[in-house]
């Protein structure tokens, strides 16, 4: 027998507010509704829901076992209705955000964490991938944001592109370095040196590339090559090797005294770091409430790296 999940939700409406009247104003319905609806009931199940001839009602053990059910359904409902209030606010959802591997783990997975603690109802799945990967993403709708290095004019028609922090790239190694605290470093000290190379489809393994073309080292020695930044920083914590790294990242590590910046200049790409959005994506108020989130937080970091180079930020 299937029953009407309405009349659980009535029956548990009357037995919970003590009466018909109580439990009609509770669902908003008039008396007599309620009491013909509960008749239905009673008669479609063949066995009493209610004592007879008491005075107030006073449900059956049968009645009150069904009630469970329809407040089970009751309770279902406006956590539905709770759900569906916040969808609407930007609260709750689920978001689909990938990016290039440097970037993600460096800087906006914190700040992603940051903003699933503000908003604890929006699931948030990270996964990683290179321009390409990423713009298939979003025109396939399988991404919601993607973050990436790339030059606006290379994006293609149907994705919006909010520029968030200026190219900048750094010869990084560990503190404590013995090139750490040398000012005006050689170039052959610099090209003798070990390196760790980004995987060969990584925007940074051609900025490494024009880095070492710019200083005149065509042949270099290799010592690791990851994807990840926590390989290339666990590389970097125990040896005496260099790597080419955002200076975004190096800065916002800073705080771990783990990393340094050597005093040599070098090219910086001629692209910026890029949020990415389908234009052609469905209303969404939680993507739209990340995005927002994300450029106020990398702003302010743009600011702070600007504030500690004494006021300019270059890009």
């Amino acid at each position: 027998m299937k029953i009407d999940p309405r009349q659980l939700e009535m029956l548990a409406a009357i037995v919970d507010n003590g009466g018909l009247t109580e439990g009609a104003f509770a669902l908003g319905k008039t008396q007599p509704s309620v009491s013909r609806s509960l008749n239905q009931l009673e008669e479609r199940l063949g066995v009493p829901l209610f004592v007879s001839n008491r005075r107030p009602l006073q449900p059956t053990e049968f009645c009150l076992q069904l009630v469970q059910h329809g407040r089970v359904i009751s309770q279902a409902g406006a956590a539905a209705g709770e759900f569906v209030s916040r969808y609407k606010r930007g609260h709750a959802g689920a978001l689909r955000v990938a990016g290039s591997p440097i970037f993600m783990d460096g800087i906006v997975s914190p700040i992603l964490a940051a903003f699933q603690a503000e908003y604890p109802s929006i699931q948030i799945d990270q996964g990683y991938g290179y321009v390409q990967a990423v713009l298939e993403g979003l025109i396939s709708d399988k991404l919601d944001l993607g973050v990436v290095p790339i030059r606006k004019i290379l994006v293609p028609d149907g994705i919006e592109v909010l520029e968030v922090l200026p190219g900048r790239n750094v010869i990084a190694c560990r503190a404590g370095h013995p090139l750490a605290r040398t000012k005006s470093l050689d170039v052959a000290e610099i090209a003798n040196q070990s390196w760790i190379a980004p995987p060969p489809d990584s925007p940074l393994y051609h900025d490494l590339r024009a880095v070492l073309d710019g200083i005149g080292a065509t042949d270099i020695k290799v010592s690791f090559s990851g994807g990840s930044l926590s390989s290339v920083l666990n590389f970097l914590h125990e040896s005496d090797a260099l790597t080419v790294l955002p200076y975004s990242v190096v800065y916002r590590l800073r705080r771990q005294n783990t990393l340094a910046a050597l005093d040599v200049p070098v090219g910086d790409p001629d692209r910026h770091l890029c949020v990415l959005t389908s234009k052609n994506a469905p209303a969404f108020r939680a993507r739209d409430r990340l995005l927002q989130y994300l450029k106020n937080e990398l702003s302010a970091l743009n600011d702070l790296i600007a504030l500690h180079d004494g006021g300019t930020t270059r890009g």
